[in-house]
């Protein structure tokens, strides 16, 4: 595979994503080793893996996961092109969860050593390694406020607005009338949200009677957002703030 040097990364074009300058650009383009390619269904760390890798989701989507004895899973967050995988597992000596592509990925693939030449070589680059584990961290406290607070209504209001934010973002931030692709399945929102299959269907189905959302052919639209946000009890309108890209 042919790997898209930095410079010409397509997401650096995107107001989602800070600029950086020529030293930094340079630090990761030497720091990046080959580009992968996963298929939908296949995993990119495997719970308990040792020596992972760290990676930059260029493309697609995918899940961070962990599993019970009996195979129960639960989908701490997923993840959406400009994410960065793999610290936590830079941090223990075998993967705490697993991360599965939910659609055909790309990725960049850095050596596990990369953050501390990171900290080392551009400071402000170990910053923002710091800050997107924080954001990641805060995702997963969203999640888990869903959890242990919010009704099954609430719970997948604040699922699909913040999803369909996220992905608005990597589309300069406009929904054409067309919405944002959406390849989650219900069972993946059961999973990540700690309802039954069943229940699930059922609130998705009373939202899409009030008219919240539609769901069709892989892509997933918002009449009106703004009820959906005061559905989810979110604080501010979802909005992913400008970040840093690895």
């Amino acid at each position: 595979m042919d790997a898209t040097p930095c410079i010409d990364c397509p997401l650096r074009a995107l107001p989602l994503f800070l600029p950086h300058t020529e030293e930094e650009l340079a630090l990761v383009q030497f720091l990046k080793r080959r580009e992968l390619s996963v298929d939908a269904g296949e995993a990119v760390i495997h719970e308990g893996q040792g020596e992972t890798r760290l990676f930059t989701l260029l493309e697609g989507w995918a899940y961070r996961f962990k599993t019970l004895s009996d195979g129960r899973r639960q989908i701490l967050n997923f993840l959406l092109a400009g994410d960065f995988i793999g610290v936590q597992q830079k941090m223990s000596d075998a993967a705490a969860h697993g991360v599965v592509a939910l659609t055909p990925v790309r990725l960049c693939v850095f050596d596990r050593d990369a953050l501390w030449e990171l900290h080392r070589g551009q400071p402000s680059m170990g910053f923002n390694v710091t800050w997107l584990t924080a954001h990641e961290e805060s995702l997963v406290d969203d999640n888990l406020l869903s959890l242990g607070r919010r009704s099954a209504e609430e719970r997948v209001a604040t699922a699909l607005i913040l999803l369909y934010k996220r992905a608005a973002a990597l589309r300069h931030g406009a929904d054409d009338g067309r919405g944002v692709p959406f390849p989650v399945t219900q069972q993946h929102l059961a999973d990540a949200l700690g309802l039954s299959l069943a229940y699930t269907n059922k609130t998705l189905r009373k939202l899409e009677r009030r008219g919240l959302y539609r769901l069709a052919d892989g892509r997933l639209t918002l009449p009106d957002p703004k009820a959906l946000v005061r559905l989810a009890d979110l604080y501010g309108d979802g909005r992913p703030p400008p970040r840093p890209l690895v």
